[in-house]
């Protein structure tokens, strides 16, 4: 995870100046309004008090629409809905806690997830975009499993993402910040947490 973000911070930095290039439908030398759809694999996970021992592999799909928000630098603002299947398997911990059957509890949750997240575009040499992005999104769980784990949940997304000729790429990490646990929220917590890979079409 480390080597993630070292990665990401160095491209952000490491950027060229910005040349004339167009990819994916919009320029970066224009303010445009641009759209997409995303399909991808969640590796999802919990952290914290209670914790599991197998993550849970799940399904991204959703569309996202962006704008670029100054003429000064290829900087876009970009949200959409996704509908994302996290949680993990096999929940243990609370230590000193005795909770009936959470060893054997399936903490499988599938969200509608609204991201709010900054990208930056950076040209190169071979006609591909390198966009970095960072930001939040909110979640709430539409189906699944919480007997132990609340329904809301918000977080940061940091990643980044390749675009050539309309045609997207991303890998990102999510990390949850909200206490998710419904257990005993005044003893113990527990963070939803995520790595996922997209492939996407923009227009």
């Amino acid at each position: 995870m480390r080597k993630f973000l070292i990665a990401i911070v160095a491209c952000m930095f490491a950027a060229p100046s910005f040349a004339q290039f167009t990819s994916g439908g919009f320029s970066f030398d224009e303010e445009h309004l641009y759209w997409g759809v995303r399909f991808g694999i969640n590796f999802g996970s919990i952290s914290g008090d209670l914790k599991a021992d197998k993550g849970r592999t799940g399904m991204n799909l959703g569309g996202v629409v962006g704008l670029r928000v100054t003429d000064s630098a290829p900087v876009f603002l970009e949200s959409g809905l996704y509908y994302t299947q996290r949680g993990a398997k096999k929940l243990t911990g609370f230590h000193q806690a005795d909770v009936p059957n959470v060893k054997s509890f399936d903490g499988k949750l599938n969200y509608l997830e609204i991201p709010v997240i900054i990208k930056y575009g950076i040209t190169t040499e071979n006609n591909i975009a390198v966009l970095p992005f960072i930001g939040p999104y909110f979640s709430f769980a539409v189906a699944g499993d919480t007997d132990y784990l609340k329904r809301n949940d918000m977080g940061f997304k940091i990643g980044c993402g390749l675009e050539w000729s309309n045609l997207y790429l991303e890998a990102l990490y999510q990390m949850g910040v909200l206490n998710i646990n419904d257990y005993d929220t005044d003893n113990f917590s527990s963070h939803g947490n995520a790595f996922g890979i997209n492939f996407g079409i923009n227009f």
